[in-house]
């Protein structure tokens, strides 16, 4: 094989380009302060757009929030989000009765089906210190023979996800390969939600980030099907090189590579590459927001019940509800079982 490498785009600050099967790559970096009594940053709100506030003032954003930031009750129809969480907290709650705060390397996922409303809120539970937020949103689409599936509420406790160091040892530098979805070198991910296009073994697929020490190699595996779609976001700092391409790619690039062969990785700085790869589902996409169905009469449609139904109405007393300052990291499904995400205990509702 020739050059490996397809093409290169260059990233924008937060919304990734994605193929097919996934929608949507957001990387959202926020150096909130220090938080409030209410949680919410101690700083001036002033010369911010409350309620769509996305302009980075100062390196943060409030998003949809106008006291605690983040993103209060919404709907969701049609797919699923995966939101990986590297740095900071997010206070959950959706329909379904299920509530969680998440964060420092936990991984929600949510098939949202044939309707789920969820609010996302980001806590500054820090009074004394700064509160810095890094996460992925990551959309996957769901096959219309799933679209309309009973949404679900899916947690991977930080302690769980599966980790592969490559060229461990004394003054070795090494790459760690977080293992999201899909398999890498042998090292299976958490089993994702059943109805999700991961779930099925054709879909070849995979979410994998990768931290490369300065001086590191890592050899990605070829992919399972020969029509899975693989692309690489180099991000952070630092440049990538790649066999086989005759130049090093800099950061905030995505690189649609070829997948058929073991793929070699070098980066002499150091960096970090969030793959995203699958095979496509290739139906048609009709969206809307925050609506992904295969028709506009299926978009319709979806407005029309949501407007009527609100996808079984919202339990909670705030559309932008939070956890105390003091509450730990943990997930309450809406069947009652109680999750520690920090010390892996588990209760029965």
């Amino acid at each position: 094989m020739g050059d490996p490498v397809l093409q290169l785009v260059r990233l924008d600050e937060q919304r990734w380009p994605t193929v097919d099967p996934f929608l949507n790559c957001v990387h959202h970096v926020d150096a909130y302060p220090e938080g409030n009594e209410a949680m919410g940053p101690e700083a001036s709100l002033g010369g911010r757009e409350i309620g769509s506030d996305f302009a980075g003032i100062d390196g943060w954003r409030m998003y949809h929030g106008d006291v605690v930031p983040g993103f209060p009750a919404h709907p969701h129809r049609g797919f699923e989000t995966v939101t990986y969480v590297r740095t900071g907290l997010i206070d959950h709650a959706d329909s379904l009765g299920a509530t969680a705060r998440y964060g420092r390397g936990d991984v929600q996922w949510l098939t949202a089906g044939r309707g789920i409303q969820h609010a996302e809120m980001f806590p500054l539970v820090e009074r004394d210190a700064p509160n810095p937020l890094e996460l992925f949103q990551i959309w996957v689409n769901l096959p219309a023979s799933h679209k309309l599936v009973e949404p679900t509420f899916t947690m991977f406790a930080d302690r769980n996800v599966p980790r592969v160091t490559i060229g461990a040892g004394a003054g070795k530098a090494h790459t760690t390969v977080t293992v999201i979805a899909g398999s890498f070198d042998g090292t299976e991910a958490l089993a994702p939600p059943p109805d999700s296009w991961a779930a099925d073994p054709g879909s070849d697929l995979a979410i994998w980030h990768l931290v490369l020490d300065p001086g590191a190699s890592v050899t990605l595996p070829a992919a399972r099907s020969r029509h899975t779609v693989r692309t690489l976001y180099v991000f952070d700092h630092g440049s990538l090189t790649i066999a086989g391409h005759p130049d090093a790619v800099g950061f905030d690039t995505a690189v649609a590579v070829h997948p058929e062969s073991p793929l070699e990785l070098h980066s002499d700085d150091g960096t970090e590459v969030l793959v995203l790869a699958g095979v496509p589902i290739a139906e048609p996409v009709a969206s809307y927001g925050p609506f992904v169905m295969n028709t506009s009469d299926e978009i319709a449609a979806t407005l029309d019940e949501y407007q009527r139904t609100r996808f079984g109405g919202w339990p909670w007393p705030s559309d932008a509800p939070v956890h105390p300052r003091s509450e730990g990291r943990f997930a309450r499904h809406a069947d009652g079982r109680f999750e520690d995400l920090e010390t892996g205990r588990v209760q029965t509702g």
